[in-house]
């Protein structure tokens, strides 16, 4: 499916997730390689709420640099064109966890959110728009991360995650996998 197809479908959860959906839509119509890290505005990036097998946890990463949980995801490499496969990339290279598919029945992508990046050296101020899916990863999934990246990576319940200070998008995206992995539609 094209990539403003899917986001013409996506349904938003409220109306921060709307204003952010038609941001990221208008960003994708005006750029044809929206993923391009050179556009000097900002650039979409993918990223993946990673759910165990049974959908009763869900993995989070300590960034080391924002330290505070996240979801795995990241920035796309050069070819790159797809949210899926992006964040799918970017779970199994933070987790190292091998084997990670998407959700068989969650909306393609679950959730969207964009948010300001701070001027660094030799990268002025930007956005990320990310596009967030749900994955699954397989039985007895034990998490490895990245030392340069993450400073830890956990399963936690639930009701431990709703717990941790997580930006409002996070929040919401975890809302979104819950009620999946909760509803009569498991991960497959």
């Amino acid at each position: 499916m094209d990539l403003l197809e899917s986001l013409a479908g996506h349904l938003p959860a409220d109306v921060e997730e709307a204003a952010e959906l038609e941001t990221i839509r208008g960003f994708v119509e005006r750029h044809a390689n929206p993923f391009d890290r050179a556009i000097a505005e900002g650039h979409l990036t993918g990223s993946a709420i990673v759910v165990s097998a049974d959908g009763a946890c869900v993995l989070l990463l300590h960034h080391r640099k924002l330290e505070r949980w996240l979801q795995p995801g990241g920035h796309a490499d050069p070819g790159e064109s797809s949210g899926e496969v992006v964040a799918l990339r970017e779970a199994r290279e933070e987790t190292g966890i091998q084997g990670l598919r998407l959700h068989a029945s969650a909306p393609r992508p679950l959730d969207v959110g964009v948010h300001p990046i701070p001027a660094r050296p030799g990268e002025p101020e930007h956005q990320h728009l990310d596009l967030r899916y749900l994955a699954v990863a397989p039985r007895g999934a034990a998490p490895s991360p990245r030392a340069a990246e993450a400073r830890a990576a956990h399963w936690f319940t639930w009701e431990e995650a709703a717990g941790f200070d997580l930006d409002p998008g996070l929040r919401r995206a975890l809302a979104k996998a819950r009620a999946r992995c909760d509803g009569a539609t498991r991960p497959a």
